[in-house]
């Protein structure tokens, strides 16, 4: 037991340290790819989507509207998934200003509402975002000129959230913030693994429609990658949001995301092949796949903790170590509900939340359970 003991500590170890570490090495060693970027402006298309964005859709559109970019070059489409407030009034004020406003008949969900979008985007680039995603004036600029290089085949901006008020928010930003350092990792040595919601841009000429249950921001920069084409991360291209303003909320997003996440990677496992994808496929599986399964280590872990706790001292203080951990989780939950958190107790709160969520997605996945049409996490 005390083998398993140290095999089980070494992959938790290497889920959150190890992995970025072993990137920061392979890029000191030489590992870099850089990317040839220019000053390009190709025609672009920005897609918007949205449901029942009656609070934020007008700021996103004059936001959008403000970007630094030729605007005979660029085409807004905002796709509304049926939405049944003012969404689909305020952005159809805006038609004067070429905005244009593609209305689901029905309830399909954010990838359908893509599937549609394209079919009318006319840029060769396409940049997808959300609502609530406000851009920096340079954003687009910064995403285009890395299709000056023509082995990239999408390009990931950098979401921040903005001035945190609540402790879901700083949590969720502390987590972010470890995340984009991942993701200048990937990209660095090769390509990021999945694309974001809020900022990311593709060759219209690559998209290949998906299906309604399909995590777009996942699946897309996937069949982008199998296809032989790079996706890399832009740190100069900044979009702000709010995260969602309570864990609660946070939690069901996260249960989504991996429960599509998992099944949209075994529909891809080819991709873990590393003799065909290489250094990918080390990504893929070391920074999705073994991150969704890490639950069930940390489960095994404590157990076999308990059963070696009394052979010794290290072994007893690693048991203590993850009971006062879990302890201090358990306080973090019990004061979810309070605007401020001391991080002792939030972040050990957060990491069992985080955990949580990719066990029961997984658990989803396997008992057939989809998402595909939801309310945002900021919905009341």
């Amino acid at each position: 037991m005390i083998t398993v003991f140290w095999v089980l500590l070494a992959v938790v170890v290497y889920v959150y340290a190890g992995y970025p570490l072993v990137l920061m090495c392979l890029r000191a060693l030489g590992g870099g790819r850089p990317v040839r970027r220019e000053p390009i402006e190709p025609p672009l298309t920005l897609i918007i989507s949205a449901f029942n964005e009656q609070d934020v859709i007008a700021a996103k559109i004059r936001n959008s509207l403000a970007v630094d970019y030729r605007r005979e070059q660029l085409q807004i489409i905002v796709v509304s998934d049926a939405s049944d407030d003012r969404t689909d009034a305020i952005v159809a004020g805006f038609a004067g200003e070429g905005v244009e406003l593609l209305r689901m008949t029905e309830r399909g969900g954010k990838t359908l509402g893509l599937n549609a979008a394209l079919e009318r985007a006319r840029g060769e680039i396409v940049v997808f975002s959300d609502a609530n995603a406000m851009y920096g004036r340079d954003a687009l600029r910064m995403l285009a000129r890395n299709f000056a290089d023509p082995s990239v085949g999408a390009a990931v901006g950098e979401s921040t959230y903005t001035d945190a008020e609540v402790e879901s928010e700083r949590s969720e930003g502390l987590y972010w913030r470890y995340e984009t350092a991942i993701k200048r990792l990937e990209s660095a040595i090769g390509s990021v693994v999945g694309g974001d919601g809020a900022i990311y841009a593709i060759r219209r000429s690559l998209y290949v429609p998906m299906r309604a249950d399909a995590l777009s921001d996942f699946v897309n920069p996937l069949q982008i990658v199998a296809g032989g084409h790079r996706c890399v991360y832009e740190p100069g291209a900044r979009s702000f949001e709010r995260a969602g303003d309570d864990f609660q909320k946070e939690f069901r997003r996260k249960v989504r995301i991996v429960n599509r996440g998992w099944r949209a990677t075994l529909g891809f496992a080819r991709l873990l092949n590393p003799a065909r994808y290489g250094l990918f496929a080390f990504e893929l599986f070391s920074h999705k796949l073994l991150r969704w399964v890490l639950p069930l280590f940390l489960v095994a872990l404590f157990v076999v903790s308990v059963v070696v706790a009394g052979q010794g001292p290290l072994y007893g203080l690693a048991l203590a170590g993850q009971i006062i951990f879990y302890v201090l989780a358990a306080i973090g939950h019990a004061l979810r509900r309070r605007p401020s958190i001391p991080a002792v107790f939030s972040v050990p709160y957060f990491f069992c939340l985080v955990n949580l969520a990719s066990m029961l997605g997984i658990f989803d996945a396997f008992r057939g359970k989809t998402y595909t049409t939801w309310t945002t996490a900021r919905a009341k």
